[in-house]
């Protein structure tokens, strides 16, 4: 890769400098991010530490069996003004369903659609979970989420799609802020200490990361508070203090303060070990993001002779999990945080034929077609946005034998297809993978070869 060193769109990290800032929070206020942001209402008696569902064995049963209970109401008790499972009511056969014809209808005439890939157990499969925190008129404190395009907090205790042992954690943070005088914060006033609470949960190491995003720096007694809520839960294995003091709709601030642990936790993914901190991008749903980039993998066809690029390549999981199958992957992301967390990545798991740069995906394409360089698979996982024309043309330009599109946007999908059609490439067909269940989304994976 020896041409590749122009300065404009060369811009490879040092594995020495993988540690710095990372990305910003997600916004929260009136938006949906597509991963379900979705809390229950709250009930039952105070914390105990132990994990009580507001869903009752039936509606589980039934949702899981495929059974209908649209006469009953939606099975959680906020759905209405939480808005993020949109689901709410039908079964999950019915709901696969509905995915599927919708995928069908927008890629009707550009490739062939298979059976969607749903879920053995669709619930509380994120791995990611948010509160926001707030006081009611008596005083009482609540944690939940936003109301759909709103600043009122719906209470919650548990959810149908997150992480139980999350919740239950939030629920007793909630319970130590009393006694330990810590207010939340006042969005209108400005005064107050806690504003969230982000839990991340490795589903097979078992190592949970506590993030309490603060309006200061300082935490009273934090290392009592701590204390007392590692006694409630042993099983966390590292708390990190955020320093949010602005006025904004971003969850996260820029300052971290790590009170106990290391300050991120680590999970394995396509047997890969990948460190997650506060502000990594990982997929909220690993059983079927394994599943999804299995597919992905096979599409592609590795022989172990490819060149490989993994655009919007993020921290590196897809390129990482083709890296043993292919002769050299190119990793290449625009954010500087995510791909110093991408080289601490290949570091980790010992990885030496991958690669990350730090630019614009179709800057960086266009200047290896410029000097004649090339590439057999491209791997392309866009926003929910797409991509655009200036990323589109630069892999026509590159011209690469197979490119896997994984889409989270059916639409956008369908119209990028239709781009890389008129520009000679033939779209073999579409996988759906469900990966939100309860919600609308669903993820695509397209396998697109170039015409002879």
């Amino acid at each position: 890769m020896s041409q590749l060193k122009g300065e404009k769109w060369n811009k490879q990290l040092k594995a020495s400098d993988a540690k710095g800032k990372e990305t910003p929070g997600n916004k929260i206020h009136g938006k949906k991010t597509g991963l379900g942001e979705t809390f229950s209402e709250r009930k039952g008696k105070p914390n105990t530490g132990k994990i009580k569902s507001v869903f009752s064995k039936d509606s589980h049963a039934a949702a899981a069996g495929g059974g209908c209970r649209e006469d009953k109401g939606p099975f959680c008790p906020a759905s209405k003004k939480c808005g993020g499972c949109e689901y709410q009511g039908i079964s999950y056969e019915e709901q696969l369903h509905r995915k599927q014809k919708m995928v069908e209808s927008l890629l009707k005439g550009i490739c062939r659609v298979h059976p969607i890939i749903g879920m053995k157990d669709p619930f509380h499969y994120r791995n990611k979970v948010h509160a926001v925190f707030d006081r009611k008129k008596d005083g009482t404190v609540i944690s939940g989420v936003y109301e759909k395009n709103s600043h009122r907090v719906v209470p919650i205790d548990g959810c149908l799609i997150e992480d139980e042992q999350a919740d239950a954690i939030i629920r007793d943070i909630r319970g130590l802020l009393k006694s330990f005088k810590i207010r939340i914060y006042d969005e209108d006033t400005g005064y107050g200490l806690l504003r969230h609470v982000l839990i991340r949960r490795g589903f097979t190491s078992g190592e949970v990361l506590v993030v309490l995003v603060l309006s200061s720096p300082i935490l009273p007694s934090k290392n009592n508070f701590v204390k007392a809520l590692r006694e409630l839960h042993p099983e966390i294995t590292t708390v990190v203090l955020n320093v949010n003091d602005k006025k904004t709709s971003m969850v996260l601030g820029e300052r971290e303060i790590t009170l106990y642990g290391k300050g991120y936790i680590e999970d394995t993914l396509c047997g890969k070990v990948f460190r997650i901190s506060p502000r990594s991008f990982y997929q909220v749903n690993p059983v079927q993001t394994e599943v999804l980039y299995g597919k992905a993998i096979e599409l592609a066809g590795l022989t172990g002779k490819e060149r490989v690029i993994d655009a919007y390549c993020g921290i590196g999981t897809i390129g990482l999990t083709a890296s043993s199958l292919a002769s050299e992957v190119i990793g290449v992301e625009l954010s500087k945080e995510a791909v110093r967390d991408a080289i601490a990545n290949a570091k980790r798991n010992d990885v030496k034929n991958i690669r990350f740069y730090q630019n614009d995906a179709g800057e960086f394409m266009t200047g290896m077609a410029e000097q004649g360089e090339h590439a057999d698979v491209v791997f392309m996982d866009p926003p929910r946005a797409g991509s655009d024309e200036a990323f589109l043309s630069s892999v026509l330009r590159l011209a690469p034998k197979k490119i896997v599109y994984i889409s989270c946007n059916p639409e956008t999908l369908a119209r990028d297809l239709k781009y890389l059609a008129r520009g000679g490439y033939r779209a073999e067909g579409a996988w759906p993978v469900d990966m939100f269940p309860w919600t609308g989304h669903v993820e695509v994976c397209v396998e697109l070869q170039r015409k002879q």
